[in-house]
């Protein structure tokens, strides 16, 4: 009986022909054993019930040369039936290809053979079609005649016959003998397999290789060195290229090997005894074909995308790098910054420069890299081997290029925007700063404080100065500025990384012109009889309301119930407001947008932010005329001729504060004059008594009264 590794010494395939016959034995029930190659309960191509196949070996051209047997018997099944003598199979003849039916040339000449009866000569079917053959106690059916044999060289058909028997007396039996084939043990199992090895898979696995006794021939560990080949084309011996065939990367088996499968008959020299059965415990690390490509899994899309990566673009990413069974050699966080770069330029490898195409900031992916896109044969120092599968987790945080401008979006536009601001302009907003991926790096909210400053002038970074320009009042607009208008590659601080990206959501509080008047709007129309407006020095009593421009309410004369009073140009209200007034009759009502400098100016006043634009509503509700400049009183007719004599009540030639007072409210009460008006009445006397008592003695003698308009007439002459 030929075992595994068979080799036939003496037989040359010019010398020689191969011949083969069956003797039929009783037939029985077929087994349901399943097969490799078919479904179980079905016989094989080739199989007959029970009996023996018999090789001959003729060694010349003569005629009646005797063949030499070869058998191959296989036994018969169990319980064989009484069935009719069998009757002989004549040999089926083997020709060469590319040779007609009966002739076969040789060294020495041509050899001829008889045809004989037609279907007892058939061609042998190609390895590829082979059937595999059944264990010990399965059943033969008989070759159809429909079954050619293709040509082969003799030695090779030989060897593959021999093989292909060879493994029905290799498998194990149920009576303990021999293997036909390897079993596998899979022990581990990973939970999650995206990929089984296939024919033609180029394979990475570390292994322990024993005998049945369980000592060690070999092992990649004790190398430091993974087996890395190409599985299923005879790189590997059979029963490996068989074992490693489904695995998944990281699951682990354990193969025993028949000797047929293994090493045969010869084994190896010192190392592995002939006919030995071979143990390997197999872990698999890695698995890829040269048809792979990239392999992109989106793990997490944000909700808004305003950009995508493409080629010639910089992109700022944090990443873990991993091989395929997951065993860490790199990643971007222990590092405490992003890995920036451009992609497409050739400064990545080439699978990552595909698997970052397409991503959004805020986007987290899975790219898987066949070695031959990464780093290939060579790797990478000592923490990437040859031909590597490389997993990247990867988090995209900004991408901008370097051709890219500031990018404006309207969020909130108010009704009726009549300004925009424009370079020169002093604006007041409120914003949030964040990164591309959302990360938040400032906001002004926080200090409860606007962002003062002039547009255009240089004060902030130049895509700020760009991105404010044309926006309205109360406007809210978001910002995106590349890192060479912003910050550039080295950042600030240490919340806005070099070459980041940043996002401004800006609302717009105000803004105004160191040049700018005071905005009057008017409300209602002032009543058809006015004829007399507010002047400089009248006195007024006006309701109003004051805000901010963003609606935010500061102060109202409602609040108290009564109108707020004012004298008109005598610097009792902000200069804006007094201009604001100026003009208005009795009834109207205005709308005043009054700029800072015309208001309360940079430091702001109590509940007023510094250099902020105010916005009144104003309604006059009286006016009186008031009096010229420098004057405290005045008389609707001439004064009395003896003005002395008229205040001095009980002639007494002197005029206490007393007899000063009762005299003046007797002329305003009779309508003879007035004093001035919005001011306390007592006050107002007792400041024109001081005026009057020169020498501060607390009364009026007759030389020192005098009327203002003496005194500047005095004046005048003293200046000539």
């Amino acid at each position: 009986m030929l075992q595994p590794g068979f080799r036939t010494r003496g037989l040359r395939k010019k010398d020689s022909e191969l011949f083969f016959k069956w003797e039929s034995a009783p037939t029985s029930r077929l087994s349901r054993t399943s097969l490799p190659g078919r479904a179980p309960g079905r016989r094989a191509p080739g199989e007959r019930e029970g009996g023996k196949l018999q090789f001959f070996v003729v060694h010349s051209c003569d005629s009646n040369a005797q063949p030499r047997p070869l058998l191959l018997s296989h036994p018969p099944s169990p319980a064989p039936r009484p069935a009719p003598a069998p009757s002989p199979l004549p040999p089926f003849h083997v020709d060469p290809p590319g040779r007609g039916w009966g002739r076969r040339t040789g060294r020495g000449g041509a050899c001829s053979g008889r045809r004989g009866e037609e279907g007892w000569r058939r061609r042998l079917p190609r390895l590829s079609s082979l059937p595999a053959v059944p264990a010990p106690g399965t059943m033969f059916r008989a070759v159809s005649p429909s079954h050619t044999f293709l040509g082969l060289p003799l030695l090779q058909l030989l060897l593959l016959l021999v093989q292909a028997v060879g493994r029905g007396l290799g498998r194990a039996s149920p009576a303990g003998g021999p293997l036909e084939d390897v079993v596998i043990e899979r022990y581990h199992i990973p939970r999650v397999c995206p990929r089984e090895v296939q024919m033609g898979d180029f394979v990475r696995y570390h292994y322990n290789g024993t005998f049945e006794d369980g000592k060690k021939f070999d092992s990649s560990y004790d190398r430091s060195t993974l087996v890395a080949i190409v599985v299923g084309v005879g790189r590997l011996i059979t029963g490996m290229d068989r074992g490693l065939m489904g695995m998944c990367v990281n699951e682990r088996r354990r193969l025993i090997v028949p000797p047929h499968l293994g090493y045969g008959s010869i084994g190896v020299a010192g190392l592995i005894p002939p006919d030995a059965t071979l143990y390997f415990d197999v872990v698999l690390l890695d698995v890829w074909n040269k048809a792979d490509t990239v392999q992109v899994s989106t793990l997490l899309h944000p909700a808004h995308c305003p950009r995508t990566v493409q080629d010639s673009d910089f992109v700022r990413y944090h990443y873990n790098g991993t091989l395929l069974d997951g065993t860490a050699f790199d990643t971007s966080y222990s590092r405490g910054g992003t890995y920036d770069t451009y992609v497409g330029s050739g400064w990545l490898i080439k699978g990552m420069d595909q698997g970052l195409l397409g991503m959004c900031p805020g986007e987290r992916r899975k790219i898987i890299i066949p070695p031959f896109l990464a780093y290939g044969e060579k790797g990478y120092g000592t923490v990437i081997p040859p031909q590597a599968s490389l997993v990247f987790h990867v988090l995209l945080i900004d991408v901008h290029n370097p051709k890219d401008t500031v990018q404006l979006e309207t969020l909130e536009l108010p009704p009726g925007c009549i300004r925009r601001a424009v370079a020169g302009d002093f604006m007041r907003y409120h914003y949030n700063g964040s990164l591309m991926d959302g990360t938040l790096f400032d906001s002004s909210y926080s200090r409860n404080h606007t962002y003062n400053t002039y547009v255009g002038q240089g004060y902030i970074i130049p895509g700020m100065d760009q991105g404010l320009q044309g926006a309205c009042m109360g406007e809210r607009r978001r910002i995106t500025i590349p890192p060479h208008l912003a910050y550039g590659e080295n950042g600030t601080g240490d919340k806005i990384p070099g070459s980041a990206v940043l996002i401004f959501d800006v609302h717009v509080i105000d803004f105004h012109n160191p040049g700018d008047p005071v905005e009057i709007k008017i409300l209602s129309p002032p009543p058809e009889t006015c004829n007399e407006t507010a002047k400089p020095g009248d006195f007024v009593r006006y309701h109003y309301n004051c805000s901010l421009l963003d609606g935010t309410k500061l102060f109202s004369s409602h609040d108290y119930g009564d109108p707020q009073e004012a004298t008109l140009g005598a610097n009792k209200v902000i200069e804006g407001l007094d201009k604001g007034l100026q003009g208005m009759c009795v009834g109207e009502r205005r709308q005043l947008v009054v700029p800072p400098h015309l208001a309360h100016g940079e430091s702001g006043a109590r509940g007023v932010p510094g250099s902020a634009v105010l916005l009144f509503a104003v309604e006059l509700v009286s006016r009186e005329e008031g009096l010229p400049t420098g004057y405290l009183f005045v008389w609707h007719e001439d004064p009395p001729a003896n003005l002395f004599e008229g205040l001095d009540l009980n002639k007494d030639g002197e005029v206490p504060l007393e007899e000063f007072s009762t005299f003046i409210k007797a002329q305003v009460s009779e309508g003879k004059g007035r004093l001035m008006p919005g001011q306390d009445p007592e006050k107002t006397i007792a400041d024109m008594f001081q005026n009057q008592d020169r020498n501060q003695d607390g009364k009026i003698t007759v030389e020192e009264l005098k009327l203002k308009s003496d005194e500047d007439q005095e004046r005048v002459h003293e200046e000539l």
